[in-house]
């Protein structure tokens, strides 16, 4: 397992350069591993990464390797919400990977740990890994704890929905202020199960990850003891040759999107599967097969924002092992598949144990027969749209309303705060998708604009943009082909009547066909100003069907 830098004289001038960092002659012979650290001081999830990176490391030296600990950028959804910010969200997930890649594969890291925590951080670190494919473990910083308002739990969804009802006149300034000060006590990601939790969550599902990698909170010191044995478990993977296309193979995904139904996970983790699939090269991960496991997969959890429960609770329930162990007790896991801790996944979950039975709810005894996420098709999206179907109230699971059309997120804004939104509406959201935006912003805003304004039970909203995980109701999000791109949402009029049924699977504009037909020989998709990076991103991303990767050159 010697490195590449150790022998010969032609590797003398890269060693001196080695030793300029103060490498000494045995750290010159051990294996190389890259620790690719998100820390950031902007990011909540991010702010003590670096010790998080450094126990990761301790692990490694334990075990007989030299790490070498690298940055990676990070964006927090959070922060960038709501402003121009939010357009280089996710287009931030294909720089991620890129640098990864370059930082890997540029200084011959022959493994890696990869230590992120938040939205687009970790999907982006898992293309990079399923590229380089060299032997990785992932271990993220973990959630924060739950805030509380008068011994009321609460979330970052919570306080965006807070401002909703500040701006309709429910609540005033003080406790508007209350709710700013406790909502998010310390650091770590997000409390409920929204995407950077559900992300960490699913890496154990894909087998990338070590058990309680997504549910131990950041401030318990067991974290720390967490990334010790990801330092070790990474050595044991490049001594026995395991590779993330060894791990990440289609049945791996399938077990990914099960435990994703069975947690009413963030309509975000369609994109990022999807995507990491791509780079991995596997075939057969779609939106089609997302129903297909939808529809045989109870959704056992029901965290916030669908449910009162929070990520830390689920720690203490017996956390994704214990879901994992449910799943495959009723034959909807595939336990042969192997894992970044070198067993198999029915060995890494045999003794777990499901601690509290309205946390983790028996397969036999779900909150609802079905999945979390449903995928919908229809004239509106031929392409698919998504839906957090377990966020969703339940009157509102087929609903039929007039149209109020906006070509961006601030347009309509202005008329929920406003009070100009009324119930029965079916809001549209446009030019918002990955080249629309350009960047695919999410809508949190509004969403919790309309649950706070008290109309979560009565108003939809569809985009071709995409949601947060923080968000609830009936929003409908990923709508392809986007408007940018020619889709049927860019001619939808206000007033048109819009047809959902989330059971059935259906998202349909009641317009005669004919009309439709005209509209579209008429029309001519608006482009948005854009510039640098995201100028760019608009000329080589793809559908969010597909993941909204890249094209591939």
């Amino acid at each position: 397992m010697e490195n590449q830098f150790t022998n010969g004289a032609d590797m003398s001038s890269q060693r001196s350069l080695l030793r300029a960092l103060g490498w000494t002659d045995g750290e010159l012979k051990k294996p190389i591993v890259g620790i690719i650290c998100a820390q950031s001081e902007i990011i909540p999830g991010h702010m003590h990464l670096d010790m998080i990176a450094r126990a990761a490391a301790d692990g490694v030296i334990a075990a007989g390797g030299k790490p070498v600990i690298v940055p990676s950028i990070g964006v927090c959804d959070g922060i960038a919400m709501g402003h121009a910010g939010m357009r280089y969200s996710l287009p931030s997930r294909e720089i991620i990977a890129d640098s990864a890649e370059i930082l890997i594969r540029a200084h011959a890291f022959q493994a890696a740990v990869f230590i992120g925590n938040c939205d687009k951080i970790i999907p982006g670190m898992l293309m990079a890994a399923a590229r380089v494919n060299v032997p990785s473990v992932f271990v993220s910083g973990g959630p924060m704890l739950a805030g509380r308002v008068r011994k009321k739990k609460t979330s970052l969804s919570t306080m965006f929905e807070e401002v909703g009802a500040y701006n309709a006149g429910i609540i005033g300034a003080e406790e508007l202020k209350n709710y700013e000060c406790n909502a998010c006590p310390t650091c770590g990601s997000c409390s409920g199960m929204f995407t950077a939790n559900s992300l960490n969550c699913l890496c154990e599902a894909l087998g990338m990850a070590l058990p309680g990698n997504g549910t131990l909170p950041m401030v318990y010191s067991q974290r720390l003891a967490l990334a010790k044995e990801a330092g070790a478990a990474v050595m044991n993977l490049l001594k026995n040759s395991i590779r993330p296309r060894d791990i990440l193979t289609k049945e791996a995904f399938e077990n990914a999107e099960t435990v994703d139904m069975a947690i009413g996970a963030s309509t975000n983790t369609v994109l990022h599967l999807l995507a990491v699939a791509s780079e991995a090269g596997v075939e057969g991960v779609s939106l089609d097969i997302m129903n297909e496991i939808s529809e045989k997969t109870p959704n056992i959890c029901r965290l916030a924002p669908a449910g009162e429960h929070y990520i830390e609770e689920l720690h203490e329930a017996g956390g994704i092992s214990a879901v994992m162990k449910e799943l495959y007790d009723a034959g909807l896991l595939n336990g042969d598949v192997i894992t970044v801790g070198g067993k198999p996944l029915k060995e890494v979950i045999k003794h777990a144990k499901n601690l509290d039975e309205e946390i983790i709810r028996p397969v036999s005894n779900p909150y609802s027969a079905q999945g979390g996420l449903t995928v919908l098709k229809g004239n509106l999206a031929p392409m698919g749209a998504v839906v957090k179907k377990s966020a969703v109230d339940a009157g509102m699971l087929k609903h039929s309303g007039p149209a109020r059309c906006f070509d961006s997120e601030e347009d309509a804004m202005q008329a929920i705060s406003s009070g100009k939104i009324n119930k029965g509406d079916v809001v549209v959201i446009r030019y918002e998708g990955p080249k629309g935006g350009p960047g695919m912003r999410e809508m949190l805003t509004p969403t919790s604009a309309i649950v706070g304004a008290g109309l979560g039970a009565d108003v939809a909203l569809i985009t071709d943009g995409r949601f947060s995980g923080a968000t609830r109701g009936a929003a409908i999000g990923h709508v392809c082909p986007e408007a940018a791109a020619g889709g049927i949402i860019g001619i939808v009029q206000d007033g048109d009547i819009i047809e959902i049924d989330i059971p059935a699977c259906k998202l349909d504009l009641k317009v005669p066909e004919e009309e439709i037909s005209t509209r579209l020989a008429n029309f001519t998709p608006k482009v948005k100003p854009a510039d640098g990076y995201l100028a760019r991103y608009r000329e080589s991303v793809t559908s969010a069907s597909e993941g909204a990767v890249f094209k591939k050159f």
